[in-house]
């Protein structure tokens, strides 16, 4: 009678550890790590996400944001977590490839996540200050013919819009005063009252003062143009073929994240883009949204390691270092 009590006291115990480990995932809350300040492109749109996906998955998604070191603390935190999918990374092209070449953090953690979902894009555009020349190919000329007088903003060494300075002096030959800033909102501030005369911004972030006319659009750094402000050219057009910068953003899972889970949460990112309230709120705040074939976890890792095999070279020969 005592071996039976005891038996069926293990079975209990078995039974108690095998519930545990099939219990339904999600069974509590689910955090996106932003690693950008709050109010910024990346948390808007993590934020719009987070909304829709607590639908499909039935637990609340809660956004932390953990700033610092050009983005490097918190793509580390999000890599460091349990791989049970409770801790997603969301990113961009500055945190999740230009970070990368710079910081050791950044660099080890990329290979410690695995890919949800491509999410959306931007491309990035050159805007400047209303009283610069009134196109792109007159501000090339301009630039080249007062080399060093004007003032270009960066928001961060090793940031999309640090890179794509750089980049633009190379195809141009123009030469510019690179002044740091801590993010684009006081960037867009200053071009509205003169105070820096350009910057190479995150498209989605310039679409209020384009309609407002506060400031003026130069080009920007796309193969066609940008749907959100169709009047504005592409490099390709102004004479600067083959400058193109796509501002992307993207979903991970720590490394050894169960396939299964990466599937539930890679469906619940496909039925939130393909939700006609998101789509509108992502297309008004000029998002180009993935494609369905974009959105899979092996093109989303395919499109990284592409990513990362074209710009780490082109940052680490322009020698650029942390600030």
């Amino acid at each position: 009678m005592k071996m039976i009590t005891i038996a069926a006291a293990i079975a209990v115990a078995v039974g108690g550890i095998a519930g545990a480990h099939a219990q339904v995932y999600p069974s509590h809350p689910i955090t996106i790590i932003v690693p950008f300040p709050a109010g910024g492109p990346t948390d808007t749109l993590a934020r719009i996400l987070s909304e829709r996906m607590r639908v499909s998955l039935g637990q609340p998604v809660i956004i932390e944001t953990v700033t610092g070191a050009g983005a490097s603390i918190g793509v580390a935190r999000a890599a460091q977590a349990a791989p049970d999918g409770y801790t997603l990374s969301i990113g961009n092209w500055t945190s999740h490839v230009g970070a990368g070449a710079m910081y050791p953090a950044v660099h080890d953690a990329l290979l410690e996540l695995q890919p949800v979902s491509r999410i959306s894009a931007t491309p990035l555009m050159i805007v400047g200050k209303n009283a610069l020349p009134q196109n792109a190919r007159e501000l090339i000329a301009w630039l080249k013919e007062n080399p060093g007088k004007a003032s270009a903003a960066t928001v961060g060494a090793g940031s999309a819009a640090h890179i794509c300075l750089l980049y633009f002096q190379q195809k141009t030959g123009a030469r510019f005063q690179l002044v740091p800033y801590r993010g684009g909102a006081p960037v867009m501030q200053d071009l509205v009252a003169g105070q820096i005369d350009f910057f190479c911004a995150e498209a989605s972030q310039t679409l209020p003062f384009l309609r407002s006319g506060a400031i003026r659009p130069f080009a920007v750094m796309s193969k066609e143009r940008w749907p959100a402000a169709p009047d504005v050219p592409t490099m390709d057009e102004v004479g600067v073929s083959g400058m193109y910068i796509s501002f992307w953003h993207g979903l991970w899972v720590p490394k050894g994240t169960p396939s299964d889970i990466v599937a539930k949460l890679n469906g619940a990112v496909v039925e939130t883009l393909a939700d006609p309230t998101v789509r509108q709120r992502l297309t008004d705040l000029g998002q180009v949204i993935a494609t369905r074939e974009e959105q899979t976890p092996e093109a989303l890792a395919a499109f990284h390691k592409a990513e990362i095999e074209q710009w780490w070279p082109i940052i680490k020969a322009a020698n650029v270092k942390p600030e």
